[in-house]
């Protein structure tokens, strides 16, 4: 049954039709428990209070399907304006985006434009961005774009998904680059000619990865709510003697609150990965997939006044 409801939510979050609707009726669907508003300045609120408890964040402006020049362009400025907010606040926040919504689709030139101009101002605010990974169509562009910035700007960071197949080679060629990684499971549904099908194989994959980026000694960002794989990588910490400068946990706004806080008091850099915005759908349809007993709150949500 759970792998029906994550095939189902899955199915939703590509669908444009719903994802316009969405837009339209805003926070009702239950999006404010995964979503931190609608603009910047309403997430800035939510970031510096996040930031008073001890904890840091990653802001992400969302946006899917983005097919005109001027959306990638507007999509670029909004990262611009969170970057200078975070600086201008004193925010301990870095920034997140996803390649599509700034151009990805249209062309190569678009989205590199808009990549340099983001990094820019990354740079001259001291803000770290992170290029989120997409579905395995995109995933060779997105590493591309990735390291042929990151011969540019330091500022810069990516993801990888342990449940592809691949994911041991890509470590291992970006390791080159001595980047800043953030690991995660995956929460596309791609075929099995590239993915692990069974969660088993993905979290023996996904433990396999994290012990090889620490110990190829780049940054990591261990994301998952997973007490095994929280429970692996402290054991990775002892064994080796790994420095908790060295990695972080990060953790989605609006899910395990209470494992957050007690990691942040056992002395963890927790970070938590705070989207906001209107184009909200897509992503709470796929945090529902990774977790289906967040159904609840949808549905609290929908009749809730």
């Amino acid at each position: 049954m759970e792998q029906i409801m994550r095939n189902f939510f899955l199915f939703l979050s590509n669908n444009k039709t719903l994802t316009k609707v969405a837009k339209k009726y805003g926070f009702r669907f239950g999006a404010s428990r995964f979503v931190a508003g609608i603009n910047i300045q309403e997430a800035a609120k939510k970031i510096k209070a996040l930031n008073e408890k001890g904890f840091v964040v990653t802001v992400d402006h969302l946006g899917e399907f983005i097919d005109s020049v001027s959306e990638a362009r507007q999509s670029a400025e909004e990262c611009v304006k969170a970057i200078e907010i975070i600086a201008k606040e004193d925010l301990q926040s870095e920034l997140s985006l996803k390649l599509t919504s700034l151009g990805l689709d249209i062309s190569h030139e678009l989205v590199m434009e808009n990549m340099h101009k983001i990094l820019q101002a990354g740079k001259e605010n001291d803000v770290i961005v992170t290029i989120d990974m997409e579905d395995y169509a995109r995933l060779e562009k997105t590493l591309q774009i990735f390291t042929s910035l990151k011969q540019e700007y330091d500022n810069v960071g990516t993801v990888l998904q342990a449940y592809l197949y691949r994911v041991e080679e890509d470590l291992e060629a970006l390791n080159l680059y001595n980047p800043y990684l953030r690991l995660v499971k995956g929460a596309y549904k791609e075929s099995e000619e590239v993915a692990f099908p069974n969660k088993s194989d993905v979290d023996t994959n996904y433990k396999k990865v994290i012990k090889q980026n620490l110990l190829n000694g780049n940054y990591t960002a261990i994301a998952t709510h997973d007490d095994e794989i929280i429970a692996y990588t402290k054991e990775l910490e002892q064994t080796y003697q790994i420095s908790r400068e060295q990695f972080e946990f990060q953790m989605l706004y609006g899910i395990r609150l209470e494992l957050q806080k007690q990691l942040l008091k056992e002395g963890y850099k927790v970070r938590v990965y705070m989207p906001y915005g209107a184009d909200w759908f897509g992503y709470n349809m796929r945090r529902l997939a990774e977790r289906p007993a967040n159904v609840a709150f949808v549905i609290k949500g929908i009749f809730k006044k």
